[in-house]
């Protein structure tokens, strides 16, 4: 296959490049087909295909390959390359990526749809979930479907929301809107608990930069309204250390101290400890 020189590192081309490597009976799958029906929370490289048992094609730099059964039936066509369905590749994603990638993907999936055609993808995927063949992994991904609302508006909002509920903190409503006395929307808050007008905040480097002083006086406002507002930026999502204790604090000040709170409720299990359980 010929390709021209300046597109030999665009996605499309590794993808087609991969599975052309793989064989006819392979199909796209994984983060590489999630990226293919849309998903920027997906990184399409490196490829991932999945083959019939029967195949002897084995991963290597570059290509990942899988093994699955029932390829014909949720095969579909994507820019003439063979992919699983997208209720296929949500569902394995859900039971084996990590989890807070999984559920980005699965917030951009559903919010692809219009609101009202949301609940049958979900129905459709806790189907899948429970006759998946493979157990494992089953547990988490109902959780984090669960979890998916479609109503994140980039994936670091569901990482965000993934680091939360996995420290034990009570789910949040995604994008609330704060109203006016008069029921007008006002301020739509990221996160937050509006029972207790608690608010957590999301600043990425890139959405909110030269935006500093209407941030500022927009969490002003909130705060005149009674709401504490927690901020969160990008490096925080590697270290929770501080908005775990501000989130704490702020539960505490409204009189709901969470002494029960368990954090790893959204990690997969050891083997021994599945077995044990």
């Amino acid at each position: 296959m010929l390709v021209d020189p300046a597109r030999a590192a665009e996605p499309s081309t590794v993808i087609a490049a991969g599975w052309l490597a793989s064989g006819p009976d392979a199909v796209i799958t994984g983060p590489t087909a999630a990226f293919m029906h849309g998903c920027t929370a997906a990184e399409p490289t490196p490829v991932h295909v999945i083959v019939p048992y029967s195949s002897k094609k084995r991963t290597r730099p570059g290509l990942v390959v899988h093994n699955g059964m029932a390829l014909d039936r949720d095969r579909r066509l994507v820019d003439g390359l063979p992919i699983l369905c997208v209720e296929r590749v949500v569902t394995d994603l859900l039971c084996t990526a990590a989890p807070a990638s999984a559920l980005a993907i699965a917030d951009q999936v559903l919010s692809a749809l219009p609101p009202n055609d949301r609940p049958a993808l979900r129905d459709e995927l806790h189907r899948r979930l429970r006759e998946r063949p493979d157990p494992r992994g089953t547990r988490i991904g109902v959780r984090l479907l669960d979890l998916a609302t479609g109503a994140a508006e980039s994936p670091a909002e569901s990482w965000l929301l993934w680091r939360i509920v996995d420290l034990g903190f009570p789910v949040p409503m995604v994008n609330h809107w704060v109203c006016t006395i008069d029921g007008e929307p006002r301020y739509r808050v990221d996160l937050g608990w509006p029972e207790l007008k608690i608010a957590v905040e999301y600043y990425g480097h890139a959405a909110h930069a030269g935006r500093e002083e209407r941030d500022v006086a927009r969490i002003l406002e909130l705060e005149r309204r009674g709401w504490i507002v927690i901020v969160v930026r990008a490096d925080d999502l590697s270290s929770m250390r501080r908005v775990e204790s501000e989130i704490g604090q702020a539960f505490i000040t409204r009189g709901m101290p969470l002494r029960g709170r368990a954090a790893g409720g959204l990690r997969a299990r050891r083997h021994r400890e599945l077995r044990a359980g």
